[in-house]
């Protein structure tokens, strides 16, 4: 079972991550963030992973550090359960639509980190959750998963229907991605033997 647990601790937010690659799809979250719990469950269902995140944070502020520091710390433990890397597919992609929504997302765990992020939402904000942030949770998970990912939002017109379609596809490429594949059985995927940067 590839698993890990993570604390991080910093004066705005204190957050434990614990994830399992091969999971069930179950998610437990306390984060004083709904929304965001909303948009972690997506990534739990559809990609199959089990993920408790409990964070505490400096809500009085703002969400912002809360959100992006829950991406920092989902990356680290994400980077430590994949392990070496050897055997799996690498690669994941996924387009999910949702009524006039479609995203794309697209992952290549290349062990260096990179974010394309195009997505135009149609309001500022979901309910009391600021859209900002969620480039902020992206960046922070793929600076320390060390993974490129590309994230396009198609079209949409109802921006919680835009967010739930990335984080759908988001779970569902990593899915893909994290996946053994029976003829790389041992094998690193990439012709440089290693995929560390």
């Amino acid at each position: 079972m590839r698993q890990a647990d993570i604390t991080r601790n910093t004066l705005e937010t204190q957050i434990t991550v614990s994830i399992n690659l091969d999971g069930d799809g179950h998610g437990t979250f306390a984060t004083g963030v709904p929304f965001l719990e909303h948009m972690l469950d997506q990534i739990c269902r559809h990609g199959l992973i089990d993920l408790n995140i409990q964070a505490v944070g400096d809500l009085h502020i703002d969400a912002h550090h809360t959100v992006e520091d829950i991406g920092i710390t989902l990356g680290q433990a994400f980077a430590k359960a994949i392990g070496d890397k050897k055997g799996i597919r690498r690669y994941g992609h996924a387009y999910v639509p949702l009524d006039e929504a479609l995203s794309r997302v697209v992952i290549d765990l290349s062990g260096r980190p990179g974010l394309v992020y195009n997505i135009d939402f149609t309001r500022a904000a979901i309910g009391q959750f600021d859209v900002d942030l969620f480039s902020e949770f992206f960046h922070g998970f793929v600076n320390h998963a060390m993974v490129t990912l590309h994230i396009d939002n198609l079209r949409g017109v109802n921006a919680h229907h835009q967010a739930e379609t990335v984080f759908k596809a988001f779970g569902r490429a990593l899915r893909m991605a994290v996946e053994p594949d029976p003829r790389m059985a041992g094998v690193t995927p990439s012709t440089k033997g290693t995929l560390t940067a």
